[in-house]
């Protein structure tokens, strides 16, 4: 279904968006990801991906920059040849509760997890137009519809992430583009795991189904959207978080 598909993963070079590249050159695409300073995490990849279907390669980028961004869209367009589709997943977090949280941190939080997400969406969304095709993947996050104690920041650029997809699914859909979003709970990540196992017994009583969820179960959603079969589907966000916000 993905062979010879042209992709790019923003923030591929870990968690969802590594599983998710893998995932996709596993299946014949050729992948373009983005990383921000960790080489070696990004050399991993490649090395994990080598002898897949689909080509790959890491090109280091900073989502806060529109500059860097353009320059490395089209870096990237020159090594696939092409663009098809485009999922944006490069995100931080920098949690504290409003009364303590430094004015930096909410910059930093803004700016790279929505200010990243308009970046890349504009670097790519005029070709798309011109060649009448192409879906676009937001990763937002559940904190964006339930909100989460100490993450105002956090919470507050994926709500507006969700905002951004929305509009874009309209401004877009008479170009046969596609613009969707997750909004995953907590996942089996790096993250996950480096938190306290106190604390994880606590979050884990929250979610109705009882477990975090998988890499594998939100990149298989985000080759769903990628799909031909969600070709009706545009400005959805599907929530994939165990119960946690219902």
């Amino acid at each position: 279904m993905f062979k010879g598909q042209k992709i790019i993963v923003t923030g591929g070079s870990r968690g969802i968006g590594r599983a998710t590249v893998e995932a996709l050159a596993k299946d014949g695409a050729h992948v373009a990801f983005t990383y921000y300073s960790n080489h070696q995490a990004a050399e991993e990849v490649y090395e994990a991906t080598r002898g897949f279907k689909g080509q790959v390669r890491g090109f280091q980028a900073n989502a806060k920059s529109l500059i860097e961004t353009k320059e490395a869209v089209k870096e990237m367009k020159e090594f696939l040849g092409g663009l098809d589709s485009l999922v944006i997943n490069a995100g931080v977090n920098k949690d504290t509760p409003l009364l303590m949280m430094k004015e930096e941190d909410w910059d930093n939080v803004i700016s790279t997890n929505l200010g990243g997400t308009f970046n890349f969406a504009k670097s790519v969304i005029y070709e798309m137009m011109r060649q009448k095709r192409g879906k676009i993947v937001c990763i937002t996050s559940v904190s964006g519809i339930k909100g989460i104690p100490g993450q105002t920041n956090y919470s507050s650029s994926k709500a507006a992430q969700i905002g951004f997809v929305r509009s874009l699914s309209k401004e877009v859909a008479r170009y046969n583009i596609n613009v969707n979003a997750i909004a995953p709970g907590f996942i089996e990540t790096d993250m996950w795991h480096s938190i306290d196992q106190v604390k994880r017994e606590e979050l884990l009583k929250e979610i109705p189904l009882g477990r975090p969820g998988s890499l594998e179960e939100i990149s298989e959603t985000i080759k769903f959207l990628l799909s031909p079969y969600a070709g009706y589907m545009t400005g959805s966000v599907l929530v994939m978080d165990g119960g946690l916000s219902s």
